[in-house]
């Protein structure tokens, strides 16, 4: 696996509301290459939706996202090209009938572009599974090998960002603190890390200058919801005239 280049991303008042409400608000920041950029937030609180909105798999409502130049969600595509997920409930979880090497398989034919069988060993050691048995179901994995596995699989298509959501979900405090280390290891290497957790305690003993956060998630208020909502009937009041002209 190569070296990492890692990607730049810029968002101001980046938001997404629903029918249901506010998902996330006002999200501004801008991450470097090379850097781990943390957002916390509790469960429901919008970590997933939004490390899917920088990823370029969901639309946000409002607000001005980059990603080296690509414009969210107008060239979510080539964004997508770039950026990998790791575990994500729902999106891309693991199939526990399948052993570790199928999955390897699965994500190396799945490339854009051809790779040796070696990325995956790569990817494997950059997540501190080197040694782990690959005839192993995943059914019988423990929860911090699955998480890194997640990662692992993210990482065979050597990307520029990784998203890794819920860092902290199901491991101790001292399985929290090796994710965390791996993670900074990662964007020491390069690559530009964006992960999301509820607690975020165990982050401290790995955080320096090149780490972001814990930035927290604002989901809004009702006044947000409104303001929105008006939004969205003056651009179908815009769209109603032009049709009629």
């Amino acid at each position: 696996m190569r070296r990492a280049t890692g990607a730049r991303v810029h968002a101001e008042d980046v938001s997404l509301t629903t029918r249901e409400g506010p998902v996330y608000t006002g999200v501004d920041f801008t991450a470097r290459p090379g850097t781990l950029t943390v957002f916390q937030a509790d469960s429901g609180g919008g970590r997933s939706a939004l490390l899917l909105t920088l990823t370029g798999r969901m639309r946000p409502t409002r607000g001005v996202l980059h990603m080296d130049g690509h414009s969210l969600p107008e060239q979510a595509r080539k964004v997508r090209r770039i950026s990998a997920l790791g575990l994500m409930r729902d999106v891309n979880a693991l199939d526990e009938r399948l052993r570790v090497r199928e999955h390897l398989s699965e994500a190396r034919l799945l490339r854009l572009r051809p790779a040796p069988r070696t990325v995956a060993d790569e990817a494997m050691e950059a997540v501190g599974l080197a040694d782990l048995d690959r005839n192993t179901l995943v059914k019988e994995l423990p929860m911090p090998e699955r998480r890194r596995l997640g990662m692992a699989l993210g990482l065979v298509h050597e990307p520029r960002l990784l998203g890794v959501d819920d860092v902290d979900g199901g491991l101790s405090p001292r399985s929290q603190a090796s994710l965390w280390r791996t993670l900074k290891d990662l964007s020491d290497e390069g690559l530009t890390v964006i992960a999301t957790c509820a607690d975020a305690r165990e982050l401290a003993a790995v955080a320096d200058r090149d780490t972001q956060g814990p930035l927290p998630i604002r989901q809004g208020t009702d006044e947000d919801q409104d303001r929105e909502q008006n939004r969205e009937q003056d651009r179908r009041k815009r769209g109603a005239h032009r049709a009629q002209d």
